[in-house]
């Protein structure tokens, strides 16, 4: 959930997972409604390798683990990571890493990369060499996806709007979708051009 120069430490989110239901991720609505639309914004029915980064407890990782055949979870919290594994036990595909970004960044390349709930909780320089790892182990046609929070609060390094933009910079992504919430902003990159309905046209 951050990285290792961010004044949010480790321990700080070993304490925040300690709790019964960090954030509301199991019982609001708003949460749940989320990730609905960050799953239905996935370009691909079918992921080979996906990263997940900042997974938290798990209930994200729980609804990706359904689209990838193989799925790598991290977070710098150990608790987190604990949470998650114990959530998806059933999925045997996926595995739960314990990771600093930038400085840890998992090797190999990944068809999808979700980036969700994690950006503000960077220093700016560390969030760029972040996003340019995501860029440089982007799959050829893979799928980067970032949701993040747009309002402020005490923790926050940097707004959303830096955030996304870093990762738009990037060479050789296109946006496929941009949704804007007054809460939050939704946003899918691929480095295939091409449109969904034309991808499979040409099938």
């Amino acid at each position: 959930m951050t990285s290792a120069t961010s004044p949010t430490s480790a321990q700080d989110f070993d304490a925040i997972f300690e709790q019964d239901d960090p954030w509301g991720f199991e019982t609001l609505w708003y949460e749940a409604r989320k990730r609905d639309l960050l799953m239905a914004a996935l370009p691909e029915a079918r992921y080979a390798r996906a990263l997940e980064a900042g997974c938290a407890t798990g209930m994200l990782t729980e609804r990706l683990a359904c689209r990838c055949d193989a799925l790598l979870a991290i977070d710098v919290a150990a608790r987190a990571v604990e949470r998650m594994l114990a959530r998806v036990a059933g999925h045997a595909h996926v595995e739960g890493r314990v990771a600093r970004l930038p400085q840890e960044w998992p090797a190999g390349s990944f068809d999808l990369i979700v980036l969700s709930e994690l950006g503000y909780f960077f220093t700016p320089d560390d969030w760029i060499a972040t996003v340019k790892h995501a860029a440089s182990a982007l799959a050829p046609a893979g799928t980067i996806v970032a949701c993040h929070w747009l309002r402020p609060f005490a923790e926050r390094q940097m707004a959303t709007r830096h955030i996304h933009a870093a990762i738009a910079r990037q060479p050789g992504l296109y946006r496929h979708v941009r949704h804007l919430e007054p809460d939050f902003l939704l946003e899918v990159w691929s480095r295939n051009a091409q449109p969904l309905r034309m991808r499979e046209a040409l099938q």
